[in-house]
């Protein structure tokens, strides 16, 4: 039998991002970057985002955070732009929910953007009412069935 080189398994491997936790510096968009805000991931370190000034892009996550950092819909990240393809662009930083509350109080990002919640589950204040709505079954209903 062989002898085992390694330090252990993949459980290992994991534990290696105990520095993320501390404060860092936020970081602001400079010309050829835009903000933009997830739709959709599509796999295959690709995702969908919606920038700031309105294009829908086909977004490519980067090597160095590829695996390392985990961006999911609804998460407010910085872009490179493309010179020679306008609907794509690669992924530079994903901002921290405070960091994104940080950026909307600066006014870099427009007072319409929602930071809490995914695109697909948010619910607004005039919709909370309604999502509260259940259906009530009478006894003879739950007899029928």
């Amino acid at each position: 039998m062989p002898k085992n080189k390694g330090k252990g398994g993949k459980n290992r491997k994991r534990g290696k991002n105990e520095a993320d936790d501390e404060k860092r510096e936020l970081v602001f968009k400079e010309d050829g970057q835009e903000y933009a805000q997830v739709l959709r991931m599509l796999g295959n370190g690709r995702c969908e985002a919606m920038c700031i000034d309105g294009t829908k892009r086909l977004c490519h996550i980067r090597g160095k955070m590829h695996k390392k950092v985990w961006i999911a819909a609804g998460d407010i990240i910085l872009v490179g732009l493309r010179d020679y393809q306008d609907d794509k662009a690669d992924v530079i930083l994903k901002y921290m929910p405070d960091e994104a509350r940080l950026l909307k109080a600066y006014g870099e990002l427009p007072e319409n953007t929602r930071l809490n919640e995914g695109i697909g589950g948010g619910l607004d204040e005039e919709d909370e009412a309604t999502a509260n709505d259940y259906i009530e079954f009478e006894d003879e209903d739950i007899d029928k069935i």
